[in-house]
């Protein structure tokens, strides 16, 4: 299974405030650090917001961070709710699959892709935040990308 770019971006943009303490950062300075367009940045951070993960603070010593407690959320958790409900494959659609009324592969796809969360369930933000995954994170921005 492959994740969207939106849920990679998402698990990206935790990871880089989970490192950064009580700093802030902006969702322009996050797009430039991760090298995406800041567009993209600001619908996940968004979403994020949504969710309670991230607390986004306006005015001159506003910024991104962290929300309380979001170090100890799992990865599971966070990549379900940024994935939605959809399903592996697509059965229905402009084209629907002809197998779609007795299909047993759906339901074999739907419980994978339910196995695939459940093995990121025990992983929590901080765990993938720590080093030498840290160091890394910490050095982004600082140096030109590449």
């Amino acid at each position: 299974m492959q994740l969207t770019a939106f849920t990679d971006l998402g698990l990206r943009i935790v990871m880089r405030l989970a490192v950064l303490d009580a700093e802030t950062a902006t969702t322009r300075a996050l797009a430039e650090q991760l090298n995406v367009p800041a567009t993209h940045a600001a619908k996940v951070v968004t979403r994020l917001g949504h969710l309670g993960v991230v607390e986004a603070r306006r005015g001159r010593a506003g910024g991104l961070r962290l929300a309380g407690g979001a170090r100890d959320l799992s990865v599971g958790f966070v990549a379900r709710a940024l994935e939605g409900d959809g399903e592996v494959v697509e059965c229905e659609g402009a084209n629907p699959c002809p197998l779609r009324g007795g299909c047993r592969l759906r339901g074999a796809l739907a419980r994978a892709r339910e196995a695939f969360f459940a093995a990121l369930d025990p992983v929590t933000i901080a765990d993938v935040s720590a080093a030498p995954t840290r160091d890394l994170l910490l050095t982004i921005g600082t140096r030109p990308p590449g």
